[in-house]
């Protein structure tokens, strides 16, 4: 569900994101129930992907190489639009096997079936072209690849951030509780929405959200081909 139309410069706009809302910070330093939402983000991601020693694996809008860092010893490749993201990621992955693409992932030419496994997390919902992304996603996988791709929950997070705001707590963080970038979404689905979205394009084998199921603030969904 777009909320944003007309031409966007998604490097701009990123490099902006990354700029305003270090992405070091927001993993080592944002407010302890949105680290621990992401520590159990992360998890989930890896249990979805299993174990990737000498496999092929893709970050698809890797930001600062938080996620990829998990998998020591896969071959890693990351690539975001951002310049700002994308040094970053260079120094947290130093020592790794790893190489840094920078562009939309739509738009690289890649062969196809050049990766094992891919993980786009909390990334779609800053694109212009989701479904063209998601396209994309599905031909670099291989036959036998999994995806894992997260989006979060912006209704479930609207509401909870306009109850916050109306506690003594929303009033002492005032513009923290925006801590993450949220306002630079083009679109938004419920888990429901973004499951269908995905459905076009791959078969989803698990769906888990974090921190709960119960309260699904990240959505994630464990994706094979067709």
């Amino acid at each position: 569900m777009p909320n944003v139309a007309g031409d966007i410069d998604v490097e701009a706009l990123n490099d902006r994101l990354a700029r305003e809302h270090p992405i070091d910070d927001y993993y080592d330093r944002a407010p302890l129930p949105i680290r621990l939402i992401e520590r159990e983000r992360l998890a989930i991601i890896r249990d979805m992907l299993g174990d990737c020693a000498g496999l092929d694996l893709a970050e698809v809008g890797s930001g600062g190489g938080h996620v990829l860092r998990m998998f020591p010893r896969a071959r890693i490749t990351a690539i975001d639009v951002s310049d700002v993201f994308l040094d970053t990621a260079r120094k947290n992955l130093a020592g790794y096997d790893a190489r840094f693409l920078k562009g939309e992932v739509d738009k690289l030419d890649l062969p196809a079936a050049s990766f094992d496994r891919i993980v786009c997390t909390e990334v779609l919902e800053h694109t212009v072209d989701p479904s063209a992304v998601l396209a994309a996603i599905a031909r670099l996988l291989r036959p036998a690849g999994v995806a894992a791709i997260t989006v979060p929950n912006d209704p479930l997070i609207a509401k909870l951030k306009g109850i916050v705001r109306r506690t003594p707590v929303g009033y002492l963080l005032r513009d923290r509780i925006q801590w993450g970038g949220d306002v630079y979404h083009l679109h938004q689905w419920t888990p429901d929405e973004f499951g269908r979205l995905l459905a076009r394009h791959f078969r989803v084998t698990e769906r888990r959200a974090a921190p709960h199921d119960a309260l699904p603030i990240r959505a994630c969904f464990r994706c094979v081909p067709l």
